[in-house]
């Protein structure tokens, strides 16, 4: 899936970042707003389309590849993918959740902002702290347990901090071990966001590049055979192989 190309509103194309936040602000208010009557999957996905159009609307453009490794798949999954930006975890539910329901590993920062936690608490996340990695773990493989059983995928970034690179020393195993405690495949996603900047002051907010592609391709579903290190090998593979591809001109 390719986003065509479409016309840029002057504003947006003299100010990219201020009207992208402008408009997502907007999306986030709306959201939060519905929560209200409570928030349904379909609500998150059409929010996050509409994000993506907004995104569009500004100069981003997005580059999909392998969606139907998702869809194929006949029940839930772990999806494993590398973390760039804030740009993915407003993306994604709007490309899975339509095929089947999904929900994030998230810090639990996330789900203290204002107004924006009305959306994210609604999605039954599984919540980490990122102090104590054993009782992070043990929440991971108890609630991700759950979700999965009740056929929701779940999405990990096991590099959990931002970064333009693959760092394979701290891209932890803890979505394969998760994948083999619930008997379900993991899916390797590589994607690349830096479209939507990290910021100085605030991560979370930094500048919109609309002239550099949003990318996303997954990769083909894996069964867990023995201790899955060579699954989380062949998924960092993976990642970095399509990263480095991405940089060639």
């Amino acid at each position: 899936m390719n986003t065509a190309p479409a016309n840029t509103a002057l504003p947006a194309r003299i100010w990219p970042t201020l009207n992208f936040y402008a408009r997502t602000m907007a999306i986030v208010f709306r959201a939060a707003w519905r929560t209200r009557n409570g928030y349904s999957m379909g609500q998150w996905a059409e929010d996050s389309l509409t994000f993506r159009r907004g995104c569009e609307a500004c100069g981003l453009r997005f580059h999909v590849e392998n969606l139907e490794a998702f869809a194929d798949l006949p029940g839930p999954c772990v999806i494993v993918a590398n973390h760039m930006s804030t740009l993915e975890t407003f993306i994604l539910p709007g490309l899975l959740a339509p095929i089947k329901p999904v929900t994030f590993v998230l810090k639990r920062s996330l789900t203290t902002y204002p107004v924006f936690r009305r959306v994210i608490n609604s999605i039954s996340p599984i919540v980490v702290d990122r102090t104590n990695p054993r009782e992070d773990f043990k929440t991971v493989m108890e609630e991700g347990t759950k979700r999965l059983g009740a056929g929701l995928s779940v999405i990990v970034f096991p590099q959990t901090t931002r970064t333009m690179e693959l760092n394979r020393q701290a891209f932890n195993s803890i979505g394969v071990k998760l994948a083999k405690k619930a008997e379900v495949p993991i899916l390797p996603l590589a994607l690349k966001t830096d479209a939507w900047g990290i910021g100085t002051l605030c991560k979370d907010y930094g500048p919109i590049r609309p002239e550099l592609p949003a990318r996303f391709a997954f990769g083909v579903p894996l069964h867990v055979h023995g201790s899955g290190k060579s699954e989380h090998e062949e998924v960092m593979e993976f990642i970095h192989w399509k990263l480095a591809g991405w940089k060639m001109p």
